[in-house]
């Protein structure tokens, strides 16, 4: 197989990579310089002066044509080919930036699943604003009962003439405080079979009714949130697809967001910057990178980071003869936020009693940031389906495996 990219395909490359460190550096300026951001703390954080910065960032995006390379020209986004889109995402993921500015829910998945399933109003009416960043989506689906099994949601919404009227409660519901519009999994039919009688509504956040509190992390973040429904109204119209089979819906959904699920964690970039940090800390008395432990180990991860790679390269290979992304695309996530947990806990061992040094803390490696990092590493793990739900996905619908 070559590897290389073509002359054309390069020329896309410069080009595009000299646009995003000119465009980060005078909007961001050390923080994405110093690695010090991570995509979530970029995009769903509480600072509104960087949320200003990400807002313009999303607008100069757009402007130059690299928001939506994976939508279609119909809606506004580029249709580019999929190799493009992949250089795309590497550079993006190289500086520590979020893929698809400050609307990621809406351009990775939202948006292509009204263009697959939603009707021709929803289409007109919310594309558009989606890629302007005018209106800014979340997505309701996790409740406190009802997380890795989705279906067991409970969050109700009775029809009652031209609306639907909700009551119930989401949670970790990232950017919910920044958000104008939402994509919501409510029950319709309580007495259907749990993935029956579930349907898929566009809900305004800001209707009458909805209550949106903040979660603290333990990093001391609040990018979730709980969201409260009481007698909310939503016309009929922002149902998509048919009454009672919203799960069919959520599961389009679902496949946009873990066909670039392995794609969202830039294991590769941790792993540059975990080198780095193995050349500038001590580890059983002597520079860690002199340490055969240390250094099998990270020849390990780097291994298992190229895989990773030559796994995007399989999907794009698919891709290109057309295939869409299916349950395989769980492989991706699972290996790629599996590994970056590793990397954090072993950037723990290697750190030893500094790893517990907090930001501003004297003595501290690197501003503090890997501590962070450590204490949140099994969030990728969790968000998006946890690794034991894409363990199942890839055993029963992958390998043909009985159901356990």
């Amino acid at each position: 197989m070559d590897f290389d990219y073509t002359p054309e395909q390069e020329q896309f490359r410069s080009r595009l990579r000299a646009w995003m460190e000119a465009t980060a550096a005078e909007l961001f300026g050390d923080l994405v310089a110093s690695s010090s951001v991570t995509v979530e703390s970029l995009l769903y954080g509480r600072d509104d002066q960087l949320w200003q910065k990400m807002l313009e960032y999303h607008r100069r995006l757009h402007d130059a044509g690299y928001l939506a390379l994976h939508w279609p020209k119909d809606w506004g986004g580029s249709q580019a080919g999929v190799v493009e889109q992949s250089i795309y995402q590497d550079e993006a993921l190289r500086l520590g930036l979020p893929l698809y500015g400050a609307n990621n829910f809406a351009i990775d998945r939202i948006g292509p699943t009204i263009m697959l399933l939603g009707s021709e109003e929803q289409k007109q009416r919310y594309l558009a604003p989606m890629l302007t960043g005018e209106e800014i989506w979340c997505q309701g689906y996790s409740e406190p009962n009802a997380g890795s099994d989705l279906a067991g949601l409970q969050t109700r919404a009775v029809l009652e003439g031209d609306c639907f009227v909700l009551d119930g409660q989401k949670v970790w519901t990232s950017n919910a405080h920044r958000a104008d519009y939402q994509v919501l999994l409510v029950r319709t039919d309580p007495a259907a079979p749990k993935h029956r009688g579930i349907s898929y509504l566009l809900v305004d956040l800001r209707s009458p009714g909805i209550t949106i509190r903040p979660l603290m992390q333990i990093t001391g973040e609040m990018g979730f949130n709980e969201v409260f429904y009481d007698g909310v109204r939503v016309p009929k119209d922002n149902l998509v697809g048919k009454l009672n089979e919203g799960w069919q819906v959520s599961i389009a959904t679902l496949m946009f967001q873990r066909a670039s699920g392995g794609v969202r964690h830039p294991v590769e970039r941790t792993m540059g910057e975990l080198i780095a940090l193995a050349k500038r800390v001590a580890f059983d008395g002597r520079p860690a990178c002199n340490s055969a432990y240390i250094r099998q180990r990270l020849a390990q991860f780097a291994a298992e980071a190229r895989c990773i790679r030559l796994g995007r390269y399989r999907a794009m290979s698919a891709q290109l003869r057309g295939r869409v992304p299916g349950p395989e695309s769980s492989i991706g996530k699972l290996c790629a936020t599996e590994l970056s947990l590793r990397l954090a806990m072993f950037a723990d061992e290697m750190l030893g009693p500094y790893a517990n040094l907090e930001s501003g803390s004297p003595g501290t490696v690197e501003g503090g940031k890997w501590t962070s990092r450590i204490i949140a590493a099994r969030e990728s793990t969790i968000a998006g389906g946890t690794s034991e739900i894409q363990r199942n996905i890839i055993g029963e619908r992958v390998l043909g495996l009985p159901k356990g």
